[in-house]
């Protein structure tokens, strides 16, 4: 080399040229074999989590009468939702920092203890807390089940791998009382929850020697602990934990255990929209490290999806809550019978959101099964509100048929969705907003739908010649202690009571479903196929992905 090709090669001029930022690197995903052992291992983990959401209904009685505690019952299904709502933006938080990895698995240790605490409880209170632990652990289990199969499979093959969720969700719905109802009639109730030890185990040990992901940054230690705090937003969690509890517990005793006018459910209906002021101030003051930051929450298609999953999961739960008491006061079914009765509903949720996932999967875009899903779901719930007494078994085997292959069709679409139009990096965060939605829109509107019910039937009742009932009194008979309240000569008008306040909390699953229609219309016409955001530059070509055996974490 010359001395004037030295000088070149070595100048300033050449060396200090505007470099463009190297784009992250495209994943590399498992193979297939170690895919659909991960997918086992995940499907394992949320399967105890929906059983956890059933099983419980059929053990009550037995634990009621271990614990002498009739009057703790609301707290046995309260106490896990309080925390399995309350915690679901921190997990997204958390999932966003931490390796999915570790995170999933601290939550299915989180679940764990709750459940070996309520396996072992010596009392009622210890049980309550026992159930508050486990669903703190729920809430992460749900959100990290859809990160991990983000960091396993590509873009677009993931609709069908999530259809599947979709269907562990419902066999675990019909599964749960049964398995209850068994282990209470043959073992004891605490097998209810001890049954998740040794399943909870499986599951962890597949994903311990399985999974292989890479640490992130504030695991490698290059981030002071100080400032990790930070970006996990310990004001907004303070600000926003209460106030989900304040609105729930509202919601979970007023007009029931205490009237609305109690001191006490003002002051939390008080606290509920000035905590929740409080945290929204403080989202958009801290901006990129908010707990919900707003650019997140404001995109169309979230904010949209969000609409979507809450109004669409809580019309499933408004009308899967009252299916039961129709068929066990109007019907005189069994409580068995009554659960084997909404079986066509949840066997075509199932099929609903398998055939939704391949055909996402197929062609692409998950927005128009959102809008046929809303149709299907509020033409089935305005059918099921037109049951009468005498109704026949063809009829309502396909109303349900009907609204449970609309919700099929949808469940999934919402965190579909949030995949497409986020950065990957702020995935976990939409993920665990749409659970958020789902699970707080279940909650408030349940409770909706029961005061509706309730006073519609305490004001039928209480026009009987002769008959007082107030809205205590129907709140604590069962669904079948009102045939014996009341004389004979009453009883087809007892019955026709009940049915339109039946028909009351229906038109409550109803207006549900169709206001999902309005978001399921603003959600963006985005393909699986385009590809993902933020990774291998803009976006990662659909199905670009190396397949490996697994990285080094």
């Amino acid at each position: 080399m010359t001395e004037k090709e030295t000088f070149a090669s070595t100048s300033p001029s050449n060396n200090h040229q505007p470099s463009t930022p190297t784009p992250p690197p495209s994943p590399s995903y498992p193979s297939t074999t170690k895919t659909w052992l991960i997918m086992i291992s995940l499907y394992l983990a949320i399967f105890l989590v929906a059983l956890d959401k059933t099983i419980l209904a059929t053990a009550i009685p037995r634990i009621t009468d271990a614990f002498s505690s009739l009057a703790d019952i609301g707290w046995y299904g309260s106490s896990y939702m309080l925390t399995l709502c309350s915690f679901q933006l921190l997990w997204g938080r958390i999932y966003t920092f931490y390796s999915p990895k570790s995170v999933f698995l601290f939550s299915i240790l989180v679940f764990e203890i709750g459940s070996a605490i309520c396996g072992a409880a010596p009392t009622s209170a210890v049980f309550i807390i026992g159930r508050a632990i486990a669903g703190a652990g729920s809430s992460g289990i749900s959100s990290g089940s859809i990160v991990i199969v983000m960091h396993t499979v590509p873009l677009a093959k993931r609709p069908i791998f999530q259809g599947l969720i979709g269907a562990v969700f419902g066999v675990a719905s019909v599964v749960g009382p049964l398995l209850g109802g068994a282990f209470t009639e043959r073992l004891s109730w605490r097998w209810c929850f001890w049954i998740n030890l040794p399943c909870g185990a499986v599951s962890v040990t597949l994903l311990v020697l399985i999974l292989r992901l890479p640490k992130k940054k504030e695991e490698e230690g290059r981030i002071p602990l100080r400032q990790q705090l930070r970006k996990l937003d310990p004001l907004g969690t303070a600000l926003f934990l209460p106030s989900v509890v304040c609105l729930l517990l509202a919601l979970q005793w007023g007009g029931t255990t205490y009237s609305w006018s109690n001191p006490r459910i003002i002051a939390l209906m008080t606290l509920f929209p000035v905590l929740f002021a409080a945290f929204v101030g403080t989202q958009v003051w801290k901006k990129d490290t908010a707990q919900l930051p707003m650019q997140i929450l404001t995109q169309r298609t979230i904010a949209s999806s969000f609409l979507f999953t809450f109004t669409s999961q809580a019309s499933m739960l408004v009308i899967t809550y009252f299916i039961p008491l129709y068929f066990q006061a109007l019907k005189s079914f069994a409580p068995l019978d009554s659960g084997l009765a909404i079986l066509p509903l949840i066997l075509l949720l199932m099929i609903g959101t398998i055939l939704a996932g391949g055909l996402v999967q197929r062609f692409g875009y998950p927005a128009p099964f959102m809008l046929v899903s809303s149709i299907l779901s509020a033409v089935g719930a305005g059918l099921i509100s037109t049951w009468r007494i005498e109704t026949g078994r063809g009829v309502w085997i396909g109303y349900q048929v009907l609204f449970g292959f609309g919700l099929g069709l949808g469940m999934q679409q919402p965190t579909m969705s949030a995949q497409i139009v986020l950065q990957r990096k702020d995935v976990p965060t939409g993920i665990s907003l749409m659970f958020f939605g789902q699970n707080l829109g279940g909650a408030v509107f349940v409770s909706v739908a029961q005061n509706v019910f309730v006073s519609k039937l305490a004001g039928k009742l209480s026009q009987l010649p002769g008959q007082i009932f107030d809205r205590k009194t129907v709140v604590e008979m069962g669904a079948t202690k009102v045939r014996e309240m009341v004389p004979k000569e009453l009883l087809g008008m007892v019955l026709e009571g009940y049915r339109v306040s039946l028909k009351g909390a229906f038109y409550v699953g109803l207006g549900l479903a169709c206001v999902s229609l309005v978001g399921a219309v603003f959600v963006e016409w985005k393909s699986v196929k385009d590809g993902e955001k933020g990774v291998g530059g803009e976006k990662e070509e659909s199905g670009n992905g190396k397949s490996v055996d697994g990285e080094v974490e």
